[in-house]
């Protein structure tokens, strides 16, 4: 059975080796993509007013679509103080995706950030489709994560030791060793000691790769119907009711700010087809995105729509389904643990990038180890000697 284990540990590992390397140092580069962000993108931050009466998401939105004629804003986040805020603009036919920073008491526009030049987005690009068209590239991305996954579980079938003797050579590198040794050693020890985050990382990856996996862990636990973000539709025959969707998400920003005086970020929409509704979340925790009290608004009564699914409603009264969800993307950066869990996660996606490298290395090197000479028996030897 650890035969069979074995070559089909190799086989996966040869399938989807280079696969899991740039899924994995994609991985490592986007760990701490906000921080970095924050050294080398000054936009971010307010200049000049940084405090006063907060403009309302119409008069931003005006500001930004200045910039960008032709083109509707889809919606408004107010940053956390000292940030500007941040006016999105993204659409599928033709494709776009924008993001203007304004001064939230001003509406000066610092920057009109554009995804097509953005390193990060390139990254986020290779670590989600290998930089392949999405249909395409994002069940490769799935499949190589399930891969992997199946190879951490065969991998600690072949790591666990025979007997106790053999168990001490199994938790240490031997350093002083030829490279082999140190690179079997850096392969099966290494591997060993990330092997739980290896399997957090994939399983939370799943869940944005496989749809019948992400469906199947939110009704095992205790999710009902669909897990997929949807916006509930407003009530059409009171079309007139409101002077227009950017009015109407006025209104509803303003019912926002006194109900929750104080928040980390909120994240406002307009409701640019008749059908929408206003989307919002406010979000309670800076650097993470589950502790979120997500609401819809009609967009012509401005009454609150209640939705299903783990987007929907506040995160205190969320069930477990639904706060797993939540969690899915802080857990797998890390971010749920503040600073400490990115820089735990970036060690353990950096020792997953190495594993490919170190696994072929073994196997390149069985294939082409140098035969060993052939020791001749003592009494052949003696012979040997007699007749000379």
């Amino acid at each position: 059975m650890k035969k069979l284990i074995g070559k089909l540990h190799l086989y996966l590992g040869l399938i989807s080796g280079a696969l899991v390397f740039v899924i994995a140092i994609t991985g490592c580069i986007l760990a701490f993509e906000q921080e970095i962000k924050a050294v080398t993108q000054p936009y971010m931050f307010v200049e000049g007013q940084k405090e006063g009466k907060l403009l309302p998401p119409s008069v931003l939105a005006a500001e930004a679509e200045k910039l960008l004629p032709g083109k509707k804003a889809n919606g408004v986040l107010y940053d956390v103080p000292g940030r500007n805020a941040q006016v999105g603009f993204y659409n599928i036919d033709p494709e776009y995706y924008y993001v203007a920073y304004l001064n939230p008491f001003t509406g000066k526009v610092a920057k009109v950030w554009d995804e097509d030049g953005d390193f990060f987005h390139f990254i986020l690009h290779g670590h989600y489709y290998l930089w392949l068209p999405e249909k395409i590239g994002q069940p490769v991305v799935a499949s190589a994560t399930l891969i992997f996954f199946v190879m951490m579980i065969s991998g600690l079938v072949l790591w666990w030791p025979k007997n106790k003797a053999a168990s001490k050579q199994r938790f240490s590198i031997k350093w002083n060793a030829a490279w082999r040794r140190k690179n079997y050693d850096l392969h099966n020890v290494l591997g060993f000691y990330i092997m739980t985050i290896g399997v957090i990382l994939s399983l939370t990856g799943l869940v944005w790769g496989f749809q019948w996996f992400s469906q199947g862990v939110y009704t095992a636990t205790g999710g009902e119907g669909s897990d997929v973000y949807y916006n509930p539709t407003s009530d059409t025959t009171l079309v007139n009711a409101v002077a227009g969707p950017k009015q109407a998400t006025d209104r509803a920003w303003y019912a926002l700010q006194q109900e929750y005086p104080k928040y980390a970020t909120l994240n406002i929409s307009f409701a640019n087809l008749p059908s929408e509704s206003i989307f919002s979340y406010v979000n309670f925790r800076e650097g993470t995105y589950y502790n979120v009290d997500y609401n819809y608004f009609d967009q012509y009564t401005l009454k609150k729509i209640k939705a299903t699914g783990p987007y929907s409603g506040k995160y205190s009264e969320a069930n477990l389904a639904q706060t797993l969800r939540r969690m899915n993307y802080d857990i797998h950066v890390g971010a749920i643990l503040g600073l400490p869990g990115k820089i735990l996660m970036f060690l353990a996606s950096l020792v997953c990038a190495s594993l490919p490298v170190t696994g072929f290395l073994i196997w390149w090197g069985r294939r082409n180890k140098a035969p060993r000479p052939v020791r001749k028996s003592m009494r052949r030897a003696r012979r040997d000697l007699v007749t000379r």
